[in-house]
């Protein structure tokens, strides 16, 4: 089973990436999923999360109204949509597929994780 994250790069800032999270092995439809993310020397931190029917979307407040999270369950694939991309936004970007159906913003909640995909924002 195996989550495999794309679509970082180098972008400057204002500029906008989507990333996509593949999941191989076994499909991950009827599973919560989440983005987090990991900036150099800190803490990872909570993104995004979307339920199994991607009836409920979560934004952590840095996020909010520049992130978007969808999903494509005949795809087996989550995408993390991010416009007016800041510098603060660098970072590991991490795909998490939750134990449950539910969106949740908590890791702990999550057991399954992609290798992460580095999103680089210059000023």
């Amino acid at each position: 089973v195996q989550l495999q994250a794309s679509g970082g790069g180098l972008v400057q800032a204002g500029g906008s990436l989507r990333l996509s999270c593949a999941a191989s092995g076994r499909t991950f439809s009827m599973n919560g999923m989440g983005w987090f993310r990991q900036a150099p020397g800190k803490e990872r931190e909570f993104v995004a999360t979307i339920s199994w029917s991607a009836g409920s979307t979560y934004y952590a407040d840095s996020v909010k109204g520049r992130f978007t999270i969808s999903r494509d369950n005949a795809k087996n694939t989550v995408y993390l949509q991010m416009s007016s991309l800041k510098p603060e936004d660098t970072g590991v970007y991490y795909c998490a597929a939750a134990r449950s159906r539910w969106a949740t913003a908590r890791d702990k909640d999550y057991d399954n994780w992609g290798q992460g995909t580095q999103v680089t924002v210059s000023s």
